[in-house]
């Protein structure tokens, strides 16, 4: 049988949470590259984590993220040597800086995210001897057309780091049959992805004020697309596509700079048909505000924009790859189109924006599924679970106490 838990043992054994031996909190810390991969990809399982008494650590880059992760009751720890960039130099300091920033921390459990970070901290925390090391892969770092040696040197990367890992969380299926090879199915599983789903919801009080705020009259439609302002995201195609059909509707992008990433598309201030409107902390409202979402990603581990757009009621336009498809089936969740594909791109924006049924159809379908696939709190849970099931195994002497968010009497596992 599989160490890892599947869905239909993690809720009943979530009335309890694992504690040291002694019953003391235990020491828990998320390893990213960024820290706004911790304060938006990770917020819920670290609120969860928060909630449920553990010691909680976010390990990343220091950025203007820091304080909303503080503000969480997450103690930051900053890594000023790490890039998002791979570079031989600067990656070796930030190897020698994470390995002494591990020691003094005595975590019980590290858990890895990120391309980087996840190679990284899983040979860096098996080295220094933490307990329990769990790795998320949120999405292969490799896309179908890549030259052989990339590939290569990404799966091998992941397949060496994955040996190094107690357990492996897959957010599709895709990657997890990839490394299959690699990583045994007895520490290995999909465990999907999720969002705060009392965040992000229809709110027509959010959507006039943004609407306002944009110059979007009532009679206008408006798009958006949704990420980091990278050139893997499809920020060009969606450029092409906005062009195309100029007059029809308002194209907007939203998401901060990557001047790390060797792809980094620096927003076009001045583009005559999309507003770059950069980093916004109010996206549960600039959801609500579009018509349409649209993502041409060209890779996508399993696209968190798109499950928050889903949660919040848009038709969304998404591409045909792995990450995306798992947000929902084509012509009954959302329309997909083959990326880089400008025309088929085109077209597919072009036949939302000119049929509200279709629309409408779509976006209330998507909101059915994401109520019902896509809490992010189930992931959260997943996790705790997931450490829970390695500490039996290697038997650290963890002990159980009653969840704080269920009220005295419930029982315990």
């Amino acid at each position: 049988m599989p160490d890892i838990p599947h869905p239909s043992t993690v809720l009943p054994d979530g009335l309890t949470i694992p504690v040291g031996p002694g019953g003391r909190p235990l020491r828990v810390a998320h390893l990213t590259t960024v820290d706004m991969s911790l304060a938006l990809l990770l917020r819920t399982e670290l609120e969860v984590d928060v909630a449920a008494g553990f010691e909680v650590y976010g390990l990343s880059a220091p950025g203007p993220y820091v304080r909303e992760v503080e503000d969480l009751g997450v103690t930051h720890v900053p890594l000023d040597a790490l890039t998002r960039a791979w570079d031989l130099a600067r990656d070796a300091a930030a190897a020698r800086e994470l390995a002494a920033t591990l020691r003094g921390l005595d975590l019980d459990v590290l858990h890895t995210h990120n391309p980087k970070t996840g190679v990284l901290g899983r040979l860096i925390g098996r080295a220094v001897g933490i307990p329990v090391v769990v790795n998320t892969c949120h999405g292969l770092w490799v896309r179908p057309g890549d030259p052989w040696a990339r590939r290569a040197f990404v799966l091998g990367a992941e397949s060496v780091a994955a040996r190094a890992s107690d357990a492996e969380l897959y957010q599709n299926a895709t990657d997890h049959r990839t490394l299959a090879r690699a990583v045994p199915g007895w520490r290995s599983r999909v465990v999907g992805n999720g969002t705060d789903l009392s965040r992000f919801r229809p709110n027509p009080a959010a959507r006039a004020r943004i609407r306002a705020e944009l110059g979007v009259g009532e009679d206008e439609l408006l798009v958006g697309g949704v990420g980091r302002q990278v050139a893997e995201k499809g920020i060009a195609e969606y450029q092409q596509a906005a062009t195309a059909l100029a007059g029809k509707a308002q194209f907007v992008w939203v998401g901060p700079e990557d001047p790390d990433k060797s792809d980094a598309f620096a927003g076009d201030a001045a583009h005559r048909h999309v507003g770059y409107l950069g980093g916004r902390s109010d996206m549960p409202d600039v959801y609500a505000a579009l018509d349409l979402f649209v993502l041409p990603s060209h890779r996508e581990g399993f696209s968190r924009s798109a499950m928050e757009a889903a949660a919040t009621g848009v038709p969304m336009v998404l591409s045909d790859i792995r990450g995306c498809r798992e947000i929902g089936t084509h012509g009954e969740h959302v329309l997909l189109f083959p990326p880089r594909d400008v025309p088929a791109l085109t077209a597919a924006v072009d036949r939302m924006l000119t049929d509200p049924a279709l629309r409408a159809r779509l976006a209330a379908a998507a909101r059915t599924r994401a109520l019902a696939e896509f809490d992010q709190r189930r992931v959260a849970e997943v996790s705790i679970d997931t450490y829970r099931a390695v500490a039996r195994r290697k038997r650290l002497g963890w002990g159980t106490r009653p969840n704080a968010r269920h009220s005295e009497g419930e029982g315990t596992a």
